[in-house]
């Protein structure tokens, strides 16, 4: 242990726990209201937009994942750059025009639209149950972050206490994600992205000048690692996983219901559209932050004596906090590891509160309270927050730490299956409400199903296609399988006149268009 660094860590970890617990009180309001709680009164402007959309989006999974798996499999990691790119012109389209009918028709989440707009109370609870069992590996992923971190400030990795300083991490933003809401993470998601962004300025100019310059660095790193390999006879190989991965990745990715939370927080369209159009910059810096998996290689920091134990049990999940320990005096390592632990945290808070929305809206109130109050749904939203926090920490806590990241994977096949009814019902009203539901299930089971095939080992598929093997994101191919479901059933239940419900966006034709 550094105590150094431990200084550091505890004196920013308790910046952020201060500044936590005083958003309460920022932009005072009734947090007894569901919207004032869960979206901070949707009066975020460009910049708190800006700074809560980068702390939803960039999680301990940039920070500690990418990096791992490039320094683990190499060029393939990359695939997350491109992914981004290609979201973000999506979004820009999309966002916007989702914002202006949630607003107008008070929606919370995803699940709401999508109940209003098909005049479906299965559909939306679809969409809402998928939510929350696609976000809760992800908050997992979260708390393994932390908790490598937390390993390697030189705490116990076994044992009660090995366990102790992520409880009281977890129950610390617990209690005041309870407090102040959404307000909370969006406070602290300014405190993280300056630590962030001077983390990994200094990472990229003084790591390359210690280890020789970038063109040392690339060589060090095995052909294998540094470039796709090439596709051998009767294969797409590694060209057609990383493509499907980009593409799959960016249409799961604003369809998560914590990306949803922090848009539909923002205080108009215009906002929105102004953050499409900046968010690249994060691209930017992710691709630094990848590159910090070859800076690792580079530097043999899995040889270091003294931490093969520490790769042995998180695997490449210790890259990074190897590499700053093995590269920076204790007190850059602090912040560094502080910049990382909070960047967990604030994406685990949106997602939590997030998972809470979707209960409290779409199930307590349309299916078990129809009456309730708005306090009582805004209660209700409060303490599910609670709940699926300590359900992803029992899953940390009982499973091997490379376990998480795999199962995170299900995350991005479970949550696209919801892209039908969400994305394609801003634009139409064609599809049928039970087509949707029956693509639903078909991509949810086949995903699912290959991905168990896999043993949880990854989440691209060896797809046959006319002799050749197209190895294949499973996101993206079960999303080809629920749409063309979706659209064949449409067409025969309107063949059959089977009844397709009231859209409440636009009123009883179920042919409009929001």
């Amino acid at each position: 242990m550094q105590p150094s660094a431990l200084v550091v860590f505890l004196l920013l970890f308790g910046l952020v726990t201060v500044v936590g617990f005083l958003a309460a009180h920022w932009r005072k309001a009734d947090l007894n209201q569901l919207h004032e709680w869960a979206l901070g009164g949707r009066r975020f402007g460009t910049w708190v937009t800006w700074f809560l959309l980068g702390g939803d989006l960039y999680t301990a999974y940039t920070f500690i994942a990418i990096p791992a798996l490039v320094f683990g499999a190499g060029a393939i990691g990359f695939f997350a750059i491109p992914y981004t790119i290609i979201a973000y012109p999506l979004v820009f389209a999309v966002l916007p025009r989702f914002w202006r009918i949630a607003h107008r028709h008070n929606y919370v989440t995803g699940a709401d639209f999508v109940r209003g707009r098909y005049g479906s109370r299965l559909l939306g609870l679809l969409v809402a149950l998928t939510g929350v069992l696609a976000t809760m590996p992800y908050i997992a992923l979260q708390l393994v972050g932390i908790e490598v971190v937390i390993a390697a400030l030189g705490f116990p990795t076994r044992g009660w206490m090995g366990d102790l300083p992520l409880i009281i991490a977890f129950g610390v933003l617990a209690a005041y994600t309870y407090t102040g809401g959404l307000r909370a993470p969006a406070l602290i998601a300014v405190v993280k992205d300056l630590l962030i962004y001077a983390t990994v300025v200094t990472a990229i100019i003084v790591i390359p000048h210690e280890l020789g310059g970038l063109g040392k660095i690339f060589d060090s790193v095995p052909a294998s690692k540094l470039l796709l390999a090439a596709p051998a006879a009767g294969t797409l190989g590694s060209y057609s996983a990383f493509a499907t991965l980009a593409l799959g990745s960016a249409l799961a990715l604003f369809v998560y219901p914590h990306a949803l939370t922090s848009t539909f927080a923002a205080d108009s369209a215009k906002t929105l559209a102004r953050n499409m159009a900046l968010m690249p910059a994060y691209s930017a810096a992710l691709g630094l932050i990848a590159l910090l998996g070859f800076m690792a290689i580079a530097s043999g920091v899995d040889k270091v004596p003294g931490y093969a134990g520490y790769f042995q049990h998180y695997s490449g999940n210790f890259a990074v906090p190897a590499l700053f320990m093995t590269s920076f005096p204790g007190w850059f390592v602090g912040m560094a590891f502080a910049a990382i632990a909070i960047g967990a945290l604030v994406p685990a808070a949106i997602m939590s509160i997030a998972s809470a929305n979707l209960w409290a809206r779409s199930v307590y109130r349309e299916y078990l309270r129809p009456d309730c109050s708005d306090a009582d749904e805004a209660r209700q939203a409060k303490l599910v927050s609670l709940v699926v926090k300590l359900g992803a920490l029992v899953f940390v806590l009982s499973l091997p730490a490379t376990y998480a990241i795999n199962l995170q994977l299900l995350g991005g096949i479970w949550v696209i299956q919801t892209v039908p009814a969400i994305v394609f019902g801003l634009y139409t009203r064609w599809f049928h409400r039970w087509a949707l539901a029956l693509g639903w299930l078909a991509g949810m089971v086949m995903g699912s199903w290959l991905e168990i095939g896999l043993g949880f080992k990854g989440a691209v598929y060896p797809l046959r296609l006319f002799g050749t093997i197209v190895p294949t994101y499973i996101a993206l191919l079960t999303l080809i399988v629920n749409i063309a479901l979706a659209v064949a059933l449409t067409v025969l239940f309107r063949t059959l006149g089977v009844a397709n419900g009231i859209d409440e966006t636009t009123g009883a034709d179920p042919r409009a268009i929001a």
